[in-house]
């Protein structure tokens, strides 16, 4: 099976209890499953992980890009200023999606901003988990 990384910025780990009208009732442990199962459906070998520290994502991307792995990347609070994720991100030797839950482009101004999607494959956002499913999908279309 073919591997794919899906990496998880902060606050992530709080699905199910952080805001639940903008992401939902879901947990982390849901979206980690629902990214298992669809990878195996497909031939994918996931390997969900989710860090609050910008150091560790930097990390974990570096890691990727040395191992030519595709990644499923929600960037979360990172995506709106991290400079250091956008630079791992551009060292990418695969495909890489940006994925949210929400739609950040209806939501504040703040949140209209990625540093990372003009160094990532695409971006898919606004389908709820089903926004991992689709990237996870996209990857598996791409040799």
């Amino acid at each position: 099976m073919r591997p794919v990384y899906v990496f998880n910025g902060p606050n992530l780990s709080r699905l199910g209890t952080r805001e639940p009208d903008v992401y939902g009732a879901e947990t982390f442990d849901d979206l980690a499953a629902l990214c298992r199962d669809t990878g195996r459906e497909l031939g994918l070998s996931v390997d969900v992980r989710q860090t609050d520290d910008e150091a560790e994502l930097v990390a974990w991307l570096h890691e990727a890009a040395d191992r030519a792995i595709p990644v499923v990347l929600n960037p979360a609070a990172f995506t709106h200023y991290s400079y250091a994720l956008r630079d791992a991100i551009a060292q990418r030797t695969a495909p890489l999606i940006e994925v949210h839950i929400s739609n950040p482009a209806a939501r504040e101004e703040f949140r209209h901003t990625s540093v990372v999607a003009a160094v990532a494959s695409g971006t898919i956002a606004g389908f709820g988990l089903r926004s991992y499913e689709l990237a996870l999908r996209a990857i598996a279309g791409t040799p």
